[in-house]
C-alpha cells in the first residue's frame, strides 16, 4: 500500500503500523494464548464495534478449542473518552465458571476494560484476562492487569484496522496516525 494521507471527517491521517506489523503482533499473542489456555475451552469476547478485525485476524491463528461472543459497548465521542461506559449489545452467554478473554482493539483510559472486568467477574467468571492489539500505557486510568497486550503505541490519536473516527476509518487495514 502506498504511503499517503488519508481525510476523515476534519481530520488528516498519516500510516503509522503495517498491516503484516499488526498481524505478526497477532500471531505472537495467539502462540501465547493457545499455549496458556490449552485444556481450558476459553471464551472470547469481542468487544465491538473496533475489536471486530483484531478479533477475527486472532481467531484463524487459534488452535485451541474455544468459543467467540461478542458485546458492544460505547465510551468515545469523537476522538476523546466521555468517562462513561454504556452497553450497547449485551452479552447473553452464560459466563458462570468460564475462562474469557476480552478482545480489545486498543486500550487507552481502561474505562471499558474496567467496566468489562467488573461485569464479567461479577457474573461468576472462573477468569478474566485482556487481549488487546494496541494499548496506550500513558493514558490509563485504571490499575489493569492487561497480561496480553499486543502492541505498546504513544499517546496518538490512530484509526484503520477496525479503529475509527466518528464511524470512519474502520475499513483500512493499516493503523493510521492523527497528524
Amino acid at each position: 500500500m502506498p504511503e499517503s494521507i488519508i481525510s476523515l471527517h476534519d481530520k488528516q491521517f498519516a500510516p503509522y503500523l503495517p498491516y503484516e506489523q499488526l498481524t505478526d503482533a497477532i500471531r505472537i499473542l495467539a502462540a501465547r494464548l493457545n499455549e496458556d489456555y490449552a485444556g481450558k475451552q476459553p471464551l472470547f469476547v469481542a468487544v465491538l464495534n473496533g475489536s471486530f478485525m483484531f478479533a477475527a485476524d486472532l481467531m484463524k491463528r487459534l488452535s485451541i478449542p474455544c468459543e467467540v461472543a461478542f458485546i458492544r459497548v460505547a465510551s468515545y465521542e469523537g476522538t476523546g473518552s466521555t468517562g462513561k461506559v454504556r452497553e450497547v449489545l449485551g452479552l447473553q452467554e452464560d459466563v458462570k465458571g468460564r475462562h474469557l478473554v476480552l478482545l480489545e482493539d486498543i486500550v487507552d483510559t481502561g474505562h471499558t476494560i474496567r467496566y468489562l472486568l467488573d461485569m464479567l467477574s461479577s457474573r461468576g467468571a472462573a477468569s478474566v484476562e485482556v487481549a488487546c492489539l494496541l494499548i496506550k500505557p500513558e493514558c490509563l486510568q485504571h490499575e489493569l492487569n492487561i497480561r496480553y497486550a499486543s502492541i505498546s503505541i504513544p499517546n496518538e490519536f490512530v484509526v484503520g484496522y477496525g479503529l475509527d473516527y466518528d464511524g470512519l476509518g474502520r475499513n483500512y487495514p493499516d493503523v493510521y496516525k492523527a497528524l
